[in-house]
């Protein structure tokens, strides 16, 4: 079975909550005012785009693929990215509300948050080796077992780590 292939395309301002996105590949991509609020979009890959003012709250992302995808203006309420594929995962997000989402055994290693509402995620047993998290709220964000070493958390706050719960260095705070 062939799987189709989009390539260097703009979607502006589309509803997926009422009509799912065709399975596939979307590769340097642009999705811009889009909905995805309770989305199936499961099994889809997408390479080296982006995602700009999108609303993803609840989408489904069992096997999806994100590989060098920015977010930007983003609500991600309850999210699981953990159920993503997680080969070539690679991620970014500015100014987002990942707020309630799950990140659980990721490998997140070098990954930019910057400005984003991160009450209650869930980074729990994820290798954030050298990630920086730039001036973000992290209000009762759970770090269990999760590796932070050269983790970069100085202008962020709200955060609580205990560092008998991670398993690395100390993070820089």
């Amino acid at each position: 079975m062939s799987t189709k292939l989009t390539e260097n395309e703009i979607f502006k301002e589309i509803d997926y909550a009422q009509n799912n996105l065709s399975k596939g590949e979307y590769e340097k991509c642009a999705f811009i005012n889009c909905v995805f609020n309770n989305a199936d979009l499961s099994g889809i890959t997408f390479r080296d785009g982006e995602f700009d003012s999108c609303d993803f709250s609840l989408a489904k992302m069992k096997g999806t693929g994100l590989n060098n995808i920015k977010f930007s203006n983003c609500k991600l309420l309850g999210v699981h990215f953990d159920d993503c594929n997680d080969f070539l995962l690679s991620v970014s997000f500015k100014n987002c509300l990942p707020k309630l989402s799950t990140f659980y055994k990721l490998k997140l290693k070098k990954t930019r948050i910057d400005n984003c509402n991160l009450h209650e995620t869930d980074f729990s047993e994820t290798d954030l080796t050298g990630s920086v998290f730039e001036n973000c709220d992290l209000q009762k964000a759970m770090f269990d077992n999760t590796n932070l070493e050269k983790a970069d958390f100085r202008s962020s706050f709200n955060y609580s780590i205990d560092p008998e719960k991670t398993g690395s260095k100390k993070p820089n705070s």
